[in-house]
């Protein structure tokens, strides 16, 4: 029995067979960084605790797609893929640029569609009307990143929009069959257990496809790495976040797919919480709890 709608097994039965991200970073900055609206970004993000050793801008996104394939294929024999835009803001440029680059992924003959991350205040109308057209024939998600639906959590982490700003993008992006994805983080000082959980039934009202759920990690070279060791606070230990991670999928719409369940910053930079398990150890258990107490996804 399937317990949680997973990406994976939702992509095996649109497309009929595996199909793989090929991350690739195309050399893109942030509003929060570049000085638009910040210089320091979240106070949470090192792209290096997500950014696979493939994926780097030093080569062209064509050399990363190609390098990305190959050593998926010989790993997995598979032959579908969707290029991921994934270190920093990926629709942060004039749209014909985003357009010629977003193009020349999908040349590639197994390449069937595109994944890319950004915020919700960096697309616009003729943005998303550029992805309407790609996805009349490819399949094309957009994942925004929401970190929360409160904007007193929004302010503590100096995302440098409130969560009006994400359902604007939602509201501008639905209805044009162009995916929407969102991504979430968990164990903010500022919230409650309670008011995490309720982000469930709050995105389960909304026109999302997919959801990255992530335990709030401390890493290293990050403002959080300085707040942290100046006035430890609490995060979540393996335990609390296998209960916490199951009481979220039961409050969750059944039609939302999950992409990722938690967080696996490297351990190299890593500071908190260390947990000693590997992502597949973490999926076995998040799975076995969810058998222990005959429980799914929307319960």
């Amino acid at each position: 029995m399937q317990r949680y709608s997973s990406f994976g097994a939702y992509m095996r039965k649109k497309f009929g067979s595996t199909v793989y991200k090929v991350n690739v970073d195309a050399g893109f900055t942030c509003p929060n960084r570049d000085g638009t609206l910040g210089l320091s970004g979240c106070i949470y993000c090192n792209n290096d605790s997500f950014r696979p050793d493939s994926c780097t801008p030093a080569l062209p996104v064509s050399k990363q797609i190609s390098n990305g394939i190959r050593h998926i294929r010989g790993r997995y024999k598979t032959e579908k893929f969707l290029v991921y835009f994934q270190p920093y803001t990926n629709t942060y440029a004039p749209v014909e640029k985003l357009e010629g680059l977003y193009k020349a992924a999908l040349e590639t003959p197994s390449v069937v569609g595109l994944a890319i991350g950004t915020r919700p205040d960096a697309v616009d109308r003729a943005k998303i009307e550029m992805l309407e057209a790609l996805a009349a024939d490819y399949f094309i998600l957009i994942e925004y990143g929401l970190q929360s639906i409160y904007d007193k959590s929004l302010n503590f982490i100096n995302r440098g929009h409130d969560y009006k700003k994400f359902l604007d993008a939602i509201n501008l992006t639905k209805d044009r069959n162009i995916y929407i994805g969102a991504h979430i983080i968990a164990g903010f000082p500022t919230e409650t257990r309670e008011e995490t959980l309720a982000m469930a039934g709050e995105i389960s009202l909304l026109p999302v496809d997919f959801l990255k759920v992530h335990q709030l990690q401390v890493v290293r070279d990050t403002p959080l790495e300085k707040i942290y060791g100046e006035n430890p606070f609490h995060t979540f230990g393996y335990e609390e976040y296998l209960d916490f991670i199951v009481d979220f999928i039961e409050r969750l719409s059944p039609d939302i797919v999950f992409q990722r369940l938690f967080a696996t910053a490297p351990d190299s930079i890593l500071i908190a919480p260390e947990w000693g398990r590997n992502r597949h150890q973490i999926l076995r258990d998040i799975e076995r709890r969810l058998e222990a107490i005959d429980t799914c996804q929307g319960k």
